[in-house]
């Protein structure tokens, strides 16, 4: 029987098994073995056809004969990605009769027509239409660029970050999305149509990416571009109530949240409007762990937040429960994570087996607002007073008994995350306005937050293996990737509308920025040497101090040229200090002697004592560095997320586009150049990556391609 296949208008045509084949063939050019590749997948293909089948079923089909043999050969990766390609050709410009010379012309000349359409149709912002030349834009558009993705990268542009129509179909080509975001952060330049070419010659080679927030509202009408929120909860049932509804607003709005809950009373603790008792922490909480999980962040994914607690509460040891699978539902959370907001005074109880107190922030409310050497005094005055009954409540434990609760905790369900409040208070040079009360949603930010300042952050991240040449970092077009990504960030804060106005103030006076780095796991590869070798750990100082010099230069420059951020005037910044020097006040709060060097082994050539001159002048943004998890954006750029070693050499990838395996091509290639692959594939999918005891590998790949789980611990405190 003749099959038929369901056209997009809804006629049917009888099944062209020759124009699949063609089709296949076209995504086999330059590969290995293009006859048989074709084959497999056009054979493969056919088991999965059924009659009535349409014409985007077909071509899903065919994506999925590729990565069904990815295990096989990772060149099938880039069949699966070229073939989506296609599909993503056709609907945003139409058919192009796979004609290379004819894509090239409807892809250029398509960009103008794409942004008049889109602002028309009030998805793009006016000034995407008045601020720019489009036909200069359209002319620097490097549609061979595509080529760049791996499947997992171009699916999860499409997925998570392109814009849809009403419909909720993807209307642009993978380069549109990247000038789109080069344009929406360019409005305000001089010459903004030079500045997005700029931005999108680096975004487009994926030598760095915005943050998932900016990548999915730059150039929109609703330009809400910040990743990060942290909101400190007050012991006030009006500021409680209003806070639930700050987080739905911040969630709709794509940002990610940190909540500190430490400020609010004790369960049982007296409520003077009413004379009856508080219900504490938890049944709020829950409230907003029920909030988040009902928006979706951007349309794109539900809503995420982490709650940060000070482990002197007293109802800390049932926080510590929060996440526990088993219990009363009402009293877990389903959706928002929990963070432990730890102090140096308790881990020196610990260490010393001294006993720890917990008291109602109700009695004790100024714990929250101190930090190293006059925390310990004040919660040492507190201890007294509980002994001698001026409190109304307190418990007391064992310190290292709670210390081992959090640990058990942290090993059965992933909580609470460990943070430390004394480091993130006493380094920073930006808590002149207060103090910093949490972290956010990930734990990379450091900014302080009160009742009138809902602190913000905004990131991009750049990408680290798109840095090297031959066998080292291209120390110079790293410098320009910084230098490009500050500005940037800088641009997005006067464009960003954001959903109230404690982060319209905070983000408006901070102006903080987080530049981060991925793919720190995949230059140690190209490299040649493991994620535990100390040459790994040496790079890490020599990336991040160049990184951060660069940063904070550039950040200087900027304030020359456009002014420092508002609240500069008594900040580390504006005393000459730069983060490294903040080392030396961290140790002498903890009673060490030892001291901080100014400049590592690498700092030749990076003058610390002209920049800390430098930065004297004025600073425009109160921070420029945080390495954020990066877990989609680092699909996107197609290397390892952040600085973390990489989880497995071969796993599988569930996402909303289907599963597969995801495996380390530079493991395939070095196999490859040895004649090791074809014979080995098997057994190393078997062992799920691990290829420590394959004896035919060399030890010297062994070493260097463990995954996570066989990396040795201090080797991730080490690269940190």
């Amino acid at each position: 029987m003749q099959l038929q296949v369901t056209k997009r208008d809804g006629t049917r045509e009888p099944f062209n098994a020759n124009r699949i084949n063609k089709s296949i063939e076209r995504a086999c050019v330059g590969l290995e073995d293009p006859i048989g590749k074709v084959v497999q997948i056009a054979t493969e293909t056919r088991l999965m056809l059924y009659d009535g089948i349409t014409t985007e079923e077909l071509d899903q089909a065919t994506i999925n004969a590729a990565l069904q043999n990815v295990q096989e050969d990772i060149e099938y990766d880039r069949i699966a990605m070229r073939l989506l390609l296609k599909t993503i050709y056709k609907k945003v410009l139409g058919d192009y009769g796979e004609d290379p010379v004819r894509l090239q012309k409807m892809h250029r000349d398509g960009f103008p027509a794409y942004i008049q359409k889109y602002v028309s149709e009030g998805l793009l912002d006016e000034r995407m239409l008045t601020a720019f030349d489009l036909e200069q834009l359209a002319d620097a558009l490097t549609l061979e660029r595509d080529e760049l993705f791996l499947y997992a990268g171009l699916s999860t542009l499409l997925d998570r970050y392109a814009l849809r129509n009403s419909d909720q179909r993807p209307v642009e080509t993978p380069q549109y999305f990247f000038m789109r975001v080069a344009m929406g952060l360019s409005y305000n330049e001089d010459d903004p149509t030079q500045r997005a070419i700029r931005f999108y010659e680096k975004m487009s080679r994926l030598e760095y990416l915005a943050g998932g927030s900016t990548n999915i509202g730059a150039g929109t009408i609703r330009p809400a571009l910040s990743n990060c929120f942290l909101l400190e909860i007050q012991d006030d049932i009006n500021h409680i109530a209003k806070s639930v509804a700050d987080v739905i607003k911040i969630s709709k709005a794509t940002g990610g949240i940190g909540a500190s809950v430490t400020k609010l009373r004790a369960s049982g603790s007296p409520l003077s409007s009413n004379n009856t008792t508080s219900s504490g922490p938890t049944p709020f909480a829950k409230i907003i762990d029920t909030a988040i999980r009902a928006i979706q962040r951007g349309g794109k994914k539900k809503g995420a937040l982490s709650f940060y607690m000070e482990n002197w509460h007293i109802d800390f040891p049932e926080y510590l429960n929060w996440k526990h699978n088993a219990g009363d539902d009402y009293l877990r959370m389903r959706t928002a994570d929990t963070a432990a907001f730890l102090s140096d005074e308790f881990m020196k109880r610990v260490m010393n087996n001294q006993d720890w107190y917990m008291f109602d922030p109700k009695e004790t409310a100024d714990l929250a607002e101190l930090y190293g050497e006059a925390f310990s005094r004040r919660y040492e005055e507190y201890i007294q007073m509980a002994e001698r009954g001026e409190l109304r409540v307190f418990a007391k434990v064992p310190a290292e008994e709670q210390f081992r609760q959090i640990l058990v905790m942290l090993e059965t369900t992933s909580h609470p995350w460990l943070v430390w409040k004394d480091p993130i208070n006493l380094r920073a040079l930006n808590n002149n306005t207060g103090t910093i009360h949490m972290s956010n949603l990930c734990t990379e930010i450091c900014l302080p937050q009160d009742k009138d300042n809902v602190a913000v952050c905004n990131l991009a991240s750049i990408n680290l293996a798109r840095h090297i040449n031959g066998e080292t970092i291209d120390w110079p077009a790293l410098e320009e990737t910084v230098r490009l990504a500050v500005r940037q960030l800088d641009n997005l804060i006067d464009i960003n509308v954001l959903p109230i106005p404690e982060a319209v103030k905070s983000d408006r006076e901070n102006r903080a920025i987080g530049l981060g780095v991925m793919g720190f796991a995949e230059v140690v590869e190209l490299l040649h040497f493991g994620y535990d070798d100390p040459r790994a750990y040496d790079l890490a100082d020599q990336v991040f101090e160049f990184i951060s010099y660069m940063a904070i230069d550039e950040s200087a420059n900027l304030a020359q040229e456009r002014g420092s951020y508002a609240h500069f005037a008594g900040s580390g910044w504006s005393k000459g200090l730069v983060p490294l020097d903040t080392v030396d006040r961290l140790e002498q709060e903890r009673g060490s002697k030892v001291s901080t060097t100014k400049g590592s082994a690498f700092s030749a050539g990076l003058n610390w004592d002209g920049l800390r001159q430098k930065v004297r002048q004025g600073m425009r943004n109160a921070t420029t560095m945080a390495v954020a998890p990066n877990a989609n954006i680092g699909l996107v750029a197609g290397t390892t997320p952040g600085i973390d070693p990489r989880f497995a050499q071969v796993f599988s990838r569930n996402k909303i586009s289907g599963k597969y395996l995801d495996i380390n091509h530079n493991l395939v290639n070095d196999l490859k150049a040895l004649g090791l692959w074809e014979n080995l594939n098997a057994e190393i999918i078997r062992r799920q990556g691990d290829i420590s005891d394959i004896n035919e590998i060399p030890e010297e790949l062994r070493q260097r391609y463990k995954p996570a789980f066989t990396t040795t611990p201090q080797a991730f405190i080490e690269v940190a």
